[in-house]
């Protein structure tokens, strides 16, 4: 489950690392390239919103691999775009339909014993990242030896092959399907976010972290451009660093269980603030990014694990569900992340950048200090 969720997760953001290899191309300017890395979260956002729920009605065995199957003509569409719109609408797709490891993180902690959901939920996301931060040193390290719209190719390559994976390895649902109507799932989502305060919580602190991940990750090809006059090759490479977080979350899931998602979420926002401080003071040093970055990952996926163990908590027969709305408020802030640091960028440099960083830490603050998170995870 960790390694199908990070291969397809991967789809999300190699764009990231070739922004400035797509604009050349298509001769689009940075902030309208950037508008098209959000349009591929802002899809996937909906495709949490919308498809993730489906989860909760039918059988997830067949439910991933269907997603799969959409997620590979997606990519196929996003190598063979003739112009910039076609991309645009390929790039939502990807995000839209890759949406298949938000079923399965839900589905393993539904597996898990109550008192090593923590630990089993780390080990998923610990996919989830490595996906993440491998994605975007294969995009920026091919994007400097072939055409860009190769990756796009070699990605539907992959995703075929764990398909196959899937089908073969994947445990069957014993659930099967669910008498439940589609839209009143989808109904119930506001009312789910209203009625839990842990969820709120967690989708509050969700958008607010992931959006200073993305703030970063969004710009940070320009910025090596400009500064260190590096290409999208560096830019993969330093994905890499995230390893770091990669490592630590099993630790941090152990530390969930056995301490305090609050004492976790809060580490989350320590590292995630002390990253954009040395971004800001000395990002212009290599030194200074790279401890930063790692900073940053870490603190993202302290975020990351500490929320999904609080909601795959609440309720094991709504799982999906709470996950949708979790997700969704994630990659929500994550693509406002993308568009306003992008939007920085224009006007005020690396410094705007950073700003808008601390916008999102404060939020984070202040939904930590009026909503807060619970002591203990809830027990079956």
């Amino acid at each position: 489950m960790a390694v199908v969720t990070g291969v397809i997760v991967a789809n999300l953001n190699f764009i990231q690392p070739i922004e400035n290899l797509i604009a050349a191309d298509f001769n689009l300017s940075k902030a309208a390239v950037g508008t098209l890395a959000m349009v591929t979260q802002l899809g996937y956002a909906f495709g949490l919103l919308l498809i993730v729920p489906l989860g909760d009605i039918f059988d997830r065995y067949h439910l991933i691999q269907v997603m799969m199957i959409l997620s590979i003509g997606s990519l196929l569409l996003a190598f063979w775009a003739p112009t910039a719109g076609v991309f645009a609408v390929a790039t939502a797709l990807v995000g839209i339909t890759s949406v298949a490891p938000q079923i399965i993180i839900p589905y393993a902690g539904y597996l898990a014993p109550a008192l090593q959901r923590g630990k089993v939920l780390g080990i998923v996301l610990s996919g989830l990242l490595t996906g993440i931060l491998l994605s975007r040193s294969f995009s920026g390290l091919l994007g400097s030896i072939m055409p860009w719209q190769d990756i796009y190719l070699l990605a539907a390559g992959i995703d075929l092959v764990f398909l196959l994976i899937v089908h073969a390895k994947l445990p069957q649902d014993e659930r099967g399907h669910q008498n439940l109507s589609y839209l009143k799932v989808i109904g119930m989502l506001p009312k789910l976010f209203t009625s839990q305060r842990a969820l709120r919580g967690s989708a509050i602190n969700g958008f607010c972290l992931f959006g200073m991940s993305n703030v970063l990750w969004s710009t940070l090809a320009f910025y090596l451009a400009d500064t260190y006059h590096l290409g999208s090759s560096v830019a993969g490479l330093l994905g890499l660093l995230g390893i770091a977080g990669v490592l630590a979350a099993p630790m941090i899931g152990n530390l969930v269980d056995q301490r305090s998602p609050r004492l976790t979420v809060g580490l989350g926002m320590v590292f995630s603030g002390v990253a954009f401080v040395l971004f800001w003071l000395i990002g212009h040093w290599m030194l200074g990014l790279i401890v930063g970055i790692i900073l940053l990952d870490l603190g993202t996926q302290f975020s990351q694990v500490s929320n999904q163990a609080i909601v795959q908590s609440l309720n094991r027969q709504q799982s999906s569900r709470n996950n949708s709305v979790f997700m969704f408020s994630y990659f929500l802030g994550g693509s406002m992340g993308t568009l306003s640091a992008t939007w920085a960028w224009g006007h005020a440099g690396w410094t705007g950048v950073c700003g808008v960083a601390m916008v999102f830490l404060f939020l984070a603050l202040l939904g930590h200090w009026l909503i807060g998170e619970p002591q203990k995870l809830a027990q079956d």
